[in-house]
């Protein structure tokens, strides 16, 4: 148990840039990546030659946090970046202008204490829940109270920024509940913890790929491109899930056991979120006082890259 948790605590600490080369002349796409679900088809795309197949040369550069993404992006470090729709406003917000251009198959869930009785979201009503405030862990904890029926704050919310804290919290029995993303989802529910309730079964649209607008103006083609080599690997997963557990251990640091445990999300065509799913978004940002003026949804997407497939 020890070693599980030394390789989660190196998880959480990890920067690391992964590269996929072909025989592309153009510069590669630099795209922000995190150990988690919706990162695995791209991983498989530059293990597999799909990228190369469709004639771009891709870098894929892993993040542990949203911080450091978010900076690479500012700074023209990468070119795009696995987010969620709450950073995306957030970063216009602050006159960086992003572009949406797709959902992601990410996974966040709330789990239990594994010597809790609770069963439902309902219970969790008074009951202390750990999260990153401010994230997409907040708003995933405040979107699943509200669709049980609980009211504004039914949830007691105490800040654990630190993924790897809030899960050994949880499995101590320090904390009745505790927001998590992949792979610390899969290793609580290993060490007896009880999933309510996760995003991929929850109908949250959250995760999102996203660009400046000016990569995009630039890349059009390529970036389409990219999504033809995601989507053939998204179905690659979808049809042989079990065949690639072993790419979740040696491209995104999951441990081994959280590999041979993990559930895999149904990987779904590429597509824009639903205007309902990012004005869900901005309202609760509005609420928290994080934005003072909302953009309009159609202002924060780029329809182009994924349709008329």
């Amino acid at each position: 148990m020890k070693t599980f948790f030394v390789l989660l605590w190196a998880l959480a600490a990890l920067v690391q840039p992964w590269a996929q080369s072909s025989s592309a002349a153009s510069a590669p796409l630099r795209i922000g990546i995190f150990a988690d679900a919706d990162s695995l088809p791209f991983i498989v795309a530059a293990n597999e030659g799909l990228f190369q197949r469709e004639g771009i040369e891709v870098s894929l550069v892993r993040f542990s946090s949203a911080v450091e993404r978010d900076s690479a992006l500012q700074a023209g470090k990468i070119d795009g970046a696995v987010t969620d729709v709450l950073a995306v406003v957030l970063a216009n917000q602050g006159g960086f202008p992003l572009k949406i251009t797709s959902l992601t198959n990410g996974r966040y869930g709330v789990a239990v204490s594994p010597t809790s009785n609770i069963q439902s979201m309902k219970e969790l009503e008074g009951k202390n829940v750990a999260v990153s405030l401010n994230t997409i862990i907040h708003y995933f904890a405040d979107w699943s109270a509200k669709q049980a029926g609980l009211g504004q704050n039914a949830l007691a919310l105490v800040p654990v920024p630190k993924m790897p804290v809030r899960l050994e919290m949880l499995l101590s029995d320090q904390i009745a509940a505790a927001v998590l993303p992949e792979p610390f989802l899969t290793a609580a529910k290993l060490r007896g913890a009880k999933i309510l309730v996760s995003s991929d079964d929850s109908g949250l649209e959250a995760g999102v790929l996203a660009f400046p607008p000016s990569v995009i103006a630039k890349n059009a083609a390529a970036i389409q491109r990219l999504y033809r080599a995601y989507w053939e690997a998204a179905q690659r997963i979808n049809a042989r899930p079990d065949q690639y557990r072993q790419v979740l251990v040696d491209s995104l640091s999951f441990p081994e056991e959280a590999a041979r445990a993990f559930v895999f999300p149904t990987y779904v065509k590429p597509r824009l979120p639903s205007q309902a799913g990012i004005e869900s978004a901005e309202a609760w940002l509005l609420s928290k006082g994080l934005v003072k003026a909302l953009p309009k949804p159609a202002d924060l997407v780029d329809a182009g890259m994924v349709s008329g497939w």
